[in-house]
């Protein structure tokens, strides 16, 4: 592929990406099952961060979680796509993951002097202290907006 066609790809990943982190956040992360074991399951990935958010060690996912799965999202996409296009599509996607997890922490336990990161920050802790119903993207709020699960301004 050409020179545009791999940045394309890669941008197309990392925007993927960003979709992906809404979608897992709201539908996987907060998704309540009923089964005892499934509870502690999602206790350990997800609700142990809503019930200590500031706790620096249970931020992020661990590699032991985020490397199988980013293997499966690699055959996904490798079913779907011409293996040229994967080549430049995942490491855009693999990017959008690691700029949402660094985010992810600096927005818990940063200070940030930039309106951009500030406003970030404020979508984020919205969802921890006000309503964890809402308010699913982390690095942007764009797909809340679009999904209709973003914050009503007062």
């Amino acid at each position: 592929i050409g020179i545009g066609t791999f940045f394309g790809m890669v941008l197309l990943g990392l925007f993927v990406w960003t979709l992906t982190e809404y979608l897992l956040h709201r539908f996987v992360f907060h998704f309540v099952p009923k089964a005892p074991w499934a509870l502690r399951i999602h206790f350990i990935f997800h609700g142990v961060h809503h019930d200590y958010p500031s706790d620096a060690k249970r931020l992020v996912m661990p590699p032991s979680a985020s490397i199988p799965l980013a293997t499966l999202f690699y055959f996904l996409f490798y079913w779907l796509l011409p293996v040229n296009y994967v080549n430049a599509f995942f490491p855009g996607f693999i990017i959008g993951y690691l700029a949402y997890d660094i985010s992810h922490y600096a927005i818990h336990h940063f200070n940030f002097k930039g309106n951009f990161w500030k406003r970030i920050k404020q979508h984020h802790m919205l969802h921890h202290y006000s309503d964890p119903s809402k308010g699913y993207g982390v690095s942007s709020p764009l797909w809340d907006k679009i999904f209709r699960s973003d914050f009503i301004k007062k």
